[in-house]
Formats: structure tokens, C-alpha cells, sequence
């Protein structure tokens, strides 16, 4: 049941925050930088496949070996960094038009969305824990 809340909790957070900032908050700042670039409509399936393949990654690897919440936050943040920068540095690289603006700032993004997320399935982890260890003791 507890990673049954950690993978909701990711995942949940992880899908607003990313339409809060994508679709409201930072979208004028892609159309500006990608323009011609951006599909007309998003791949549902592509963004299902990476959603559940990141969630994935974030409870196997900050979530789940974090000892608190704090720590579950660290570890996300390192992941965000990581997976953002290889994203962004790649696309940087091979893509004619990709716009250098937007590679520090969606790398502070990964960072931020992956470290809360992170630590939000942490936290809705270990709910019930303390009740269910009390019991047990």
C-alpha cells in the first residue's frame, strides 16, 4: 500500500505542476524558444509512456531508498538534474532551432519539479507508517 502512495503521489504532482508551468506559467517562454518547433497538439501517448517511465524512476530511485523526506527531496533534485540536463544538453546538440535560452531554465524546472514530486511520495509514503508502527508496537 505504501508504494501504491508514493507512485499516486509522484505522479500526481508531477502532472500538475508540469501542466501548471507548461501550460500556463511557461508556455509563452517555449512558443517564444521552440516556435515552429512545438507540435499543434500534444502525443498523449508519448507523454503517458514518459510519465509513467519517470514516476517509475523517481519512486525506484529518491523516493524509496530516502530514509525522510528531506533526503527524498535531495536525491530527486540529483535525479531531475541528471535527466533534465541530458535531455536538454541532447536536444541543444542535434535539434537545428533549439533555442539556448531554454536550456538552463528547464533544467532548474527538472530539477524543481523532480525534487518535489520526490519528495511529495515521500511524504504521502509515510502516511499511516507511524499509526501502523505504533500498532505493531
Amino acid at each position: 500500500m505504501r508504494a501504491a502512495r508514493q507512485v499516486f503521489a509522484v505522479g500526481l504532482v508531477m502532472i500538475l505542476l508540469d501542466l501548471l508551468w507548461l501550460g500556463v506559467l511557461g508556455r509563452p517562454l517555449y512558443v517564444e524558444a521552440l516556435g515552429p518547433l512545438m507540435a499543434a497538439d500534444v502525443n498523449v501517448v508519448a507523454a503517458g509512456l514518459f510519465y509513467v517511465f519517470y514516476v517509475t524512476t523517481i519512486v525506484l530511485f529518491a523516493v524509496r531508498p530516502a530514509r525522510s523526506v528531506s533526503e527524498a527531496g535531495k536525491r530527486g533534485a540529483q535525479l531531475g538534474f541528471v535527466a533534465y540536463t541530458t535531455y536538454e544538453l541532447t536536444n541543444w546538440a542535434v535539434i537545428a532551432g533549439w533555442g539556448a535560452l531554454i536550456v538552463p531554465i528547464d533544467i532548474v524546472w527538472g530539477v524543481c519539479l523532480t525534487a518535489s514530486a520526490s519528495a511529495a511520495g515521500a511524504a504521502f509514503g509515510r502516511l499511516g507508517a507511524d499509526t501502523a508502527a505504533q500498532s505493531a508496537g
